[in-house]
C-alpha cells in the first residue's frame, strides 16, 4: 500500500472505499442524488468529501436523514456538547439576530465584553487578555503571531499525530502526516517530538511511562534556542490519548526552564468534555494561552477564542487577529448561553457519569467478544481501540464496524486507523447512553459474524 494510503487509513475513516460503495446502493434515490449533486460542486478532500450520506435535520443527540433513518451522533465534529439546536442557545442566537446581528471594527459590543469577562473568569483569572476569531484554527495563527512577537523568536515545537486546524499556521504545527501531504513548506518553522502516551511512541513505555518523551523536549529546547512556544492538545482528541500528570509537571517545568511559552489548544477537548470546563484542569497546568472553539457556538454559530496572561499584551502594537466577525455579537450570544447551560445543568459532573456508564458497556462488548486491545476514557471522550489478531488487523474491523453502526442509528469517528472515538452530547439521558451502546454492541457482533463466515468460507 503507498504510504499516502496508509496515512489515510491510519488517521481516520475513509470515504472512497468498497463499503462505501456498498452504503450508498442502499440509500434512497432523494439521498443519492444529493450526493451526486454534493460531489459534482464540492472540491474533493479526504474525510470530508464526497460525503457517505445527507442530514436533513438534527435535533438534541440525534441526526436524520431523508430516508428516515436516525441515529446518535457521537462525533458532532466536537460542537454538540449540548447536542443540536439546544433551546437556551437557539433563544441567544435569535435575540441578538434581532438586536444586534452584526458589530464592525472600532466598535465593541455588551455581548461580546461579556463573553470575554465569563472566559477569564473560568480560568480563575489566570489567563486574563482575550480575542475572539472566527474559527479555532485562526485563532491557532493568532497564538502563533502573539507567540512570536513577544519572545522575538520564530520557531515552534509541537507533537507528531496533533491536529490544530487547517490554515497553513495549524498545519504546520499540527503533526497529521495526511494532511501535511503534498503542500510543500509549511510556515513556520516547526520542530515536531514525540507524543506522549500513544501507541506511536517510539520508546513503547505504555503504563510504565518513564518521561523519555518529555527528556526528549528538554533537549530539542535546549539545541533549539530559537524557540517561541510549544503547542499541544492537552488530551489529544482524536483517538484518546491522555498523559499522565507527571507528563506535563515535567513539560510546563521545561518550558518554564527554557523561557519558552506553553500553549495549550482545547479546540476540541473544552467545555466540559473532559469532565472539566478544561482539560488542563485536570493537569493543574499554568499555561501562557489557550485556544477554544468548536462547542463554544453551541453548534450553532462559530466562534473560536484565544485566551492569553496579562503579561503578553505588554509587547509593541501589533495586529494579530484583525477578523471581520472577531467581536460578534451572535457568536458570543451563543457561547455564553453554552457556559450558562453547562454551569446550571452541572454538565462537567455528567459528563464523567456519561463516561463512567459508556466504560461500563465498552467493558460488557470487550468480555463478550476480546476485540479491545485498549479502552481509554476522561470524561465523555472514550476511545476503543480495536486490536490486532492473526487473521486481521484492527484497521480492518474498524471501518466496518462504522458502516453496520450506522445501519444501527449510530454515528461516531475512527480515528488512528483502529479506534472508535465516542464523544456523546452531554446532555444525554442514562437511557439513551443505554440504547446508543446497545447499537455499538450489536454492530460488533455481527461484523464478527460476518468475518467469520467469510474467513470459513475462504478455508473451504
Amino acid at each position: 500500500m503507498r504510504d499516502n494510503e496508509n496515512w489515510r487509513r491510519r488517521e481516520g475513516d475513509v470515504n472512497d472505499s468498497e463499503l462505501r460503495s456498498a452504503w450508498l446502493e442502499g440509500l434512497n434515490e432523494e439521498s443519492r442524488s444529493w450526493l451526486e449533486r454534493d460531489d459534482n460542486v464540492f472540491l474533493h478532500q479526504s474525510l470530508s468529501s464526497p460525503c457517505v450520506d445527507v442530514v436533513a435535520k438534527s435535533s438534541g443527540p440525534t441526526l436524520c436523514t431523508p430516508d428516515g433513518k436516525v441515529l446518535y451522533d457521537f462525533h458532532g465534529n466536537n460542537v454538540h456538547q449540548l447536542g443540536f439546536g439546544h433551546h437556551a442557545v437557539v433563544r441567544a442566537v435569535t435575540e441578538a439576530l434581532q438586536d444586534l446581528p452584526f458589530s464592525p471594527r472600532r466598535y465593541t459590543n455588551e455581548r461580546a465584553v461579556q463573553l470575554a469577562e465569563r472566559l477569564v473568569g473560568l480560568t480563575g483569572n489566570r489567563l486574563n487578555k482575550v480575542l475572539f476569531a472566527p474559527a479555532a484554527t485562526l485563532a491557532v495563527d493568532t497564538a502563533i503571531k502573539l507567540a512570536r512577537i513577544v519572545t522575538g523568536k520564530q520557531r515552534m515545537v509541537s507533537l507528531w499525530h496533533s491536529f490544530h486546524g487547517a490554515s497553513l499556521g495549524g498545519l504546520s504545527v499540527g503533526g497529521q502526516p495526511q494532511f501535511r501531504s503534498g503542500l510543500g513548506s509549511l510556515g513556520p518553522e516547526t520542530t515536531h517530538i514525540p507524543p506522549c502516551a500513544t501507541a506511536s511512541c517510539p520508546w513503547r513505555c505504555g503504563d510504565a511511562c518513564d518521561m523519555r518523551c518529555a527528556d526528549y523536549l528538554d533537549y530539542v529546547l535546549d539545541a533549539t534556542r530559537d524557540v517561541a512556544a510549544v503547542i499541544m492538545e492537552p488530551i489529544r482528541n482524536t483517538d484518546v490519548q491522555v498523559p499522565p500528570r507527571d507528563y506535563y509537571d515535567r513539560v510546563q517545568a521545561i518550558c518554564r526552564r527554557h523561557g519558552v511559552l506553553l500553549i495549550l489548544d482545547e479546540t476540541a477537548t473544552c467545555l466540559g468534555r473532559t469532565g472539566r470546563m478544561f482539560a488542563y484542569q485536570h493537569y493543574d497546568l499554568d499555561p501562557d494561552m489557550v485556544i477554544l472553539g468548536k462547542g463554544l457556538g453551541g453548534g450553532v454559530f462559530p466562534i473560536a477564542a484565544l485566551l492569553a496572561k496579562r503579561e503578553l499584551d505588554d509587547a509593541k502594537p501589533y495586529s494579530i487577529g484583525h477578523y471581520t466577525h472577531e467581536k460578534t455579537p451572535v457568536g458570543a450570544a451563543a457561547a455564553l448561553a453554552v457556559i450558562d447551560t453547562i454551569e446550571r445543568e452541572d454538565l462537567c459532573q455528567r459528563a464523567n457519569e456519561l463516561g463512567t456508564r459508556i466504560r461500563m458497556h465498552l467493558q460488557e462488548i470487550q468480555e463478550s467478544f476480546h476485540v479491545f486491545a485498549d479502552i481509554r476514557q476522561i470524561g465523555a471522550l472514550c476511545g476503543a481501540e480495536l486490536k490486532d489478531t492473526p487473521e486481521m488487523d484492527g484497521a480492518s474491523l474498524a471501518e466496518p464496524i462504522m458502516y453496520e453502526s450506522f445501519h444501527q442509528g449510530l454515528n461516531f469517528k475512527v480515528a488512528s486507523g483502529s479506534t472508535l472515538t465516542l464523544s456523546p452530547p452531554l446532555i444525554m439521558s442514562d437511557e439513551q447512553i443505554d440504547d446508543a451502546m446497545g447499537r455499538l454492541y450489536t454492530s460488533i457482533q455481527h461484523v464478527l459474524e460476518r468475518t467469520s463466515k467469510e474467513r470459513l468460507y475462504t478455508h473451504e
